[in-house]
């Protein structure tokens, strides 16, 4: 699989739209996990936004037995420090760069377009956001961390031609996360808030999941980015 192959995606919306979101699954889910969760959003008559949720790859995962199911990227361990699978973050980070051109052909402006994920789809949406040269929507990164912490400060901290450090960005995590300890999301937190982020943080007693109170919350921070009342 070549980085430039694209891929395949669901969408909810028109295809005139004011906006888009680009949101992407957790790993083993498919482009479908959150489509429910558009109309629960409620920004019919507020705003027209088209959403696209993209199928991840599939590829074997070394930490369920190597098992092949639809992923972002490997996960080789799941310590903090340990080994990640830097070629297929980058890979995945340079196809949804290709899908925010696509929107953007579509008519869609670069500073119309957030990028979303959960989980293992927030990582590689923190990744392609932070480091995409035009000034983007937002960022909303979902139960997720801060991926190549170690390549951060050269290629977004200390590149001017990175993403704008306005830019607007929803973080969220379960207290009770069993998968991805709400630690790894407040590390990742503090180390964009220290590179000169500003941070819109939530945390929620609950598990790696969402939840109605952060839907809630992502409602009001997507009209709050598109200006939208």
């Amino acid at each position: 699989m070549s980085k430039t192959e694209s891929l395949a995606t669901v969408e909810v919306g028109p295809e005139k739209a004011d906006g888009s979101v680009i949101w992407l699954h957790g790993l083993g889910a498919d482009g479908h996990d959150f489509e429910p969760l558009v109309p629960e959003l409620e920004l019919a008559g507020h705003i027209s936004l088209r959403f696209v949720f993209p199928h991840a790859p599939i590829r074997p995962v070394t930490i369920n037995g190597g098992m092949s199911m639809r992923a972002w990227y490997d996960i080789i361990s799941l310590e903090r420090d340990g080994a990640a699978d830097e070629a297929g973050i980058r890979q995945s980070g340079a196809q949804l760069g290709q899908l925010i051109e696509q929107e953007h052909e579509r008519g869609i402006p670069y500073e119309r377009i957030v990028l979303a994920g959960f989980s293992q789809g927030g990582a590689i949406a923190t990744h392609a956001a932070l480091r995409f040269e035009h000034r983007l929507a937002g960022l909303m990164a979902l139960s997720t961390y801060l991926p190549l912490p170690g390549a951060f400060a050269a290629e977004v901290a200390a590149n001017p031609s990175a993403q704008s450090k306005d830019l607007p960005i929803f973080m969220a995590h379960g207290s009770m996360d069993p998968m991805l300890p709400m630690a790894l999301g407040e590390g990742s937190r503090d180390l964009l808030q220290e590179s000169g982020y500003t941070v819109e943080w939530h945390d929620y007693p609950m598990a790696h999941a969402v939840c109605l109170e952060e839907v809630q919350d992502i409602r009001s921070w997507l009209l709050a980015v598109y200006d939208a009342g």
